[in-house]
């Protein structure tokens, strides 16, 4: 359990168990059996989850293998990547570990559509979304996507039960299409000047850094960045409208 240490000792609630958790080994949740930290109980669709850090960290490794692994390839950059985004949200020695565990799943088949089903089940929607946000961020940390990896990503939504148009927003804070900042804000260009205010005050609470404060601080610069991104979509939309 030592190179687990740092999520298994902030707390694993549903990450135990399933497919998820035979994955990491962590089948047995008697081994977790006692007092958590950073404990969050959510009532999603009438019934009462806990979700944690640890949960969060270890279905995103999960979750970035699969993408990895959809090209048929893993290659040295890609690696990086993400070796520094782990160093980056965790520390070096996290890191590491991280990096580890990702090595292991990189050799192993990963049911994703049984993960994803896990993570929705017990995981709440704004967690969900913070998912794919950093998913879609890692694959264009190097500015060549690769086709399947978007497919791999796309079907993760999918599975989450992510609606198109909030992957769509987050695809485009990343991979910048047509009309790019209106879709952020999941709205049409020919929208007026209110409801392009009322879109943006709705993924604004959406997608606001305080959704995810459970999350704790590994995880708090990434909201933020979502946040920002919503932010700057609305200010550039106000700037071409010339609106006040």
């Amino acid at each position: 359990m030592g190179k687990y240490a740092k999520w298994v000792g902030g707390g694993l609630g549903w990450f135990v168990g399933g497919p998820l958790g035979a994955l990491l080994g962590f089948a047995m949740g008697s081994m977790f059996d006692g007092p958590r930290k950073n404990e969050q109980t959510n009532n999603y669709r009438g019934q009462a989850y806990k979700t944690t850090a640890g949960d969060f960290a270890l279905s995103l490794i999960v979750l970035i293998a699969a993408v990895m692994k959809a090209d048929g390839k893993v290659v040295r950059s890609e690696l990086d990547y993400v070796k520094n985004f782990f160093r980056t949200q965790f520390g070096a020695d996290t890191a590491g570990e991280a990096l580890a565990m990702l090595r292991d799943l990189l050799k192993q088949d990963i049911p994703v559509a049984d993960v994803c089903r896990q993570i929705k089940k017990n995981m709440e929607y704004s967690s969900r979304l913070q998912l794919l946000h950093i998913l879609y961020g890692i694959s264009a940390a190097d500015r060549d996507i690769d086709k399947r990896e978007l497919k791999a990503i796309e079907a993760i939504a999918s599975n989450l039960g992510i609606s198109e148009k909030d992957r769509m927003s987050i695809e485009n804070m990343f991979i910048p299409s047509t009309d790019a900042y209106y879709k952020i804000l999941e709205i049409s260009p020919d929208v007026s000047n209110d409801e392009v205010k009322k879109a943006y005050r709705k993924m604004a609470r959406k997608y606001h850094p305080d959704m995810v404060n459970h999350l704790g601080e590994d995880f708090k610069d990434i909201a933020q960045e979502k946040f920002r991104k919503v932010n700057d979509a609305y200010e550039n939309i106000k700037k071409s409208r010339n609106m006040s």
